[in-house]
């Protein structure tokens, strides 16, 4: 099986690009990600390929490495408080409905649930 590093990759848009090792560009959808799968650009992945209509495409995708963020590209610290303190507010506002009976519209979820990922993207570096 061929084997590359991840180019680009947008979790919210569902989509990304392999740079192979032999240097073809191949399509990553999200739905041959393994769900529990952290991608992100850097990942060293293995997977198989098919020709679709617009070109290469990636199967069965197998994440074999996942880079952590370098203390340069990371937030400082005082970045990474308001945006903490931020959250917090977020999650209380949604914790209030939870405690009424009442969940987050589905837009809202979505959102907040792509913020908690981001945040924790950061912090795990």
């Amino acid at each position: 099986m061929p084997t590359g590093k991840v180019k680009f990759y947008d979790r919210d848009k569902g989509f990304g690009f392999i740079q192979s090792d032999d240097g073809q560009e191949v399509f990553l959808p999200a739905s041959v990600l393994p769900d529990d799968a952290v991608v992100k650009s850097g990942s060293r992945v293995e997977f198989g390929v098919v020709e679709g209509k617009r070109g290469a495409q990636a199967l069965s995708v197998r994440v074999l490495e996942t880079p952590h963020l370098q203390r340069g590209d990371r937030k400082s610290a005082d970045d990474m408080a308001v945006i903490v303190e931020d959250l917090v507010k977020i999650l209380d506002r949604v914790g209030g409905g939870l405690r009424k009976g009442h969940y987050p519209e589905r837009d809202f979820s979505q959102k907040v649930a792509a913020m908690l990922r981001r945040v924790a993207d950061d912090f795990d570096g």
